[in-house]
């Protein structure tokens, strides 16, 4: 009878032991890695100097590592030539703020998912100083004009105006496109082609040609990054508007907020780099 009883308490015993393994490790699986805090890389583009990025969009990541209960750590590169080729090593970036054409290249070759953009679109202008006499572009061939290096979007929009290699500017590469404008205002290029936005922040440039406009920036995350944490960047970023803590971080980065988009609003655009070294 003993015997009885303690054989049907052991097994009590292993099975309420099976029922704690179970909840034990059906609750462990609840906590994926997908879910517990990670640090992520976030890169921009380098139209302006490491410095100036950092200054720029420190408040951007500094958001969204208390929106989404991550790490997103801002990384800048020092030149387009740098970015070009980290960019195309797979795992360098987990996300990206960036031009279409890049945007694009991306989604097409390396799996990325591009999540919000910047509203409107952008474009380039070609200028020069106040005190120079250009009001055509052609009246730059043969003269200097500074443009950040290929395949930035300001070197791949200089390409397509002066597509006669015997009719062209003599290039004067900078590293971002306060570089650029620099080298206007101090008499070391005749012009520059810098983002549109930026013309308005100098009133000693004068604009000689505005080029097409082409959707604006956008943040794309790498396939990589598991796909809860980039739905939390996605709703933070498109909800920033709403909250007073991202308004904050909007009027700080200068953006005036953040909408969803989608892999069609890009396609096409890695065309521009068409002929660029190592595309």
């Amino acid at each position: 009878m003993n015997n009885r009883y303690l054989s049907i308490g052991c097994q009590r015993s292993r099975k309420g032991l099976r029922l704690i393994c179970f909840l034990f490790f059906s609750l462990l699986s609840g906590f994926s890695s997908s879910s517990m805090a990670e640090e992520y890389s976030f890169v921009v583009q380098p139209i302006l100097s490491p410095q100036k990025t950092i200054e720029a969009f420190t408040p951007l990541t500094e958001y969204l590592s208390e929106a989404t209960g991550h790490k997103i750590r801002l990384v800048t590169a020092l030149n387009f030539l740098s970015y070009w080729e980290t960019m195309k090593k797979s795992g360098q970036y987990d996300f990206i703020l960036d031009a279409a054409h890049l945007t694009d290249y991306r989604q097409q070759r390396m799996g990325y998912q591009v999540l919000v953009k910047r509203p409107d679109v952008v474009s380039y202008t070609l200028v020069t100083s106040i005190n120079a006499d250009i009001i055509e572009p052609e009246e730059l061939i043969g003269k200097s004009v500074a443009t950040i290096g290929s395949p930035s979007l300001g070197m791949l929009r200089v390409d397509k105006m002066f597509p006669n290699p015997l009719r062209q500017p003599m290039i004067v590469e900078v590293n971002n496109s306060t570089e650029s404008i620099q080298k206007v205002l101090d008499g070391k290029a005749i012009g520059a082609m810098i983002p549109t936005p930026l013309v308005g922040l100098y009133p000693d440039l004068v604009t000689i040609v505005t080029t097409e406009q082409v959707p604006h920036t956008a943040i794309s995350a790498a396939p990589s990054v598991p796909d809860d944490v980039k739905q939390a960047v996605r709703n933070a970023l498109v909800s920033a508007s709403t909250t007073e803590r991202g308004k904050e971080m909007l009027t700080a980065i200068k953006f005036p907020g953040f909408e969803p988009t989608n892999k069609k609003t890009y396609k096409g655009f890695a065309g521009l780099l068409e002929g660029t070294w190592g595309y």
